[in-house]
């Protein structure tokens, strides 16, 4: 299993990895892409007016670096999540509305499906003998993921909305405790 984007902690925004990065299928990795991307259209996604906004102003602003920041964001354009504005006052804005794109929307975006095994979605998988079931763990972790950030838009983090049950969550204190 493998899916993209990695913590962030700290009030700098900085990107810290808590644990060691391992070869894929060992732990759910979120990409520093899709982090660094998320926050990027979540600054956008803040603005009510939805003012374009330079990657450069977006890199200040979330202390990431200035040329991944602008990259990334001219790879977004290919996914119809942002748009590009020219001119004096240009830059880029949301492509729709930040109520209409989730966090898996753009995870998808950046480094593509939301669970793989082995370089396969889990419904294509199959198993023989004692492993024979095991495709039914695998599709239930992408269902699981998909139940967080499938239900998650830009507009519910700028505004603090989190869904109740994506929150319940998390109020587990287990949830917070690296295994």
């Amino acid at each position: 299993m493998h899916v993209t984007s990695a913590r962030s902690g700290g009030s700098h925004g900085k990107v810290h990895r808590s644990v060691p990065r391992r070869r894929q299928n060992e732990h759910v990795y979120i990409s520093a892409k899709a982090d660094y991307v998320t926050r990027a259209l979540l600054v956008m996604a803040a603005d009510p007016d939805g003012k374009p906004v330079t990657g450069a102003a977006i890199a200040k602003q979330q202390h990431m670096p200035m040329k991944f920041v602008e990259n990334s964001l001219v790879d977004l354009k290919r996914s119809g999540l942002v748009a590009s504005v020219r001119g004096t006052s240009g830059g880029f804005r949301l492509a729709k509305p930040a109520n209409r794109i989730t966090i898996a929307d753009i995870i998808r975006a950046v480094d593509g499906p939301l669970a793989e095994i082995r370089g396969e979605r889990p419904e294509a998988t199959v198993y023989e003998g004692p492993a024979e079931h095991l495709q039914f763990v695998w599709v239930a972790v992408r269902a699981s993921l998909r139940n967080v950030l499938e239900q998650v838009t830009l507009a519910d983090v700028v505004a603090g909305r989190i869904p109740r049950k994506v929150l319940k969550l998390t109020e587990n204190p287990d949830a917070w405790k690296p295994h």
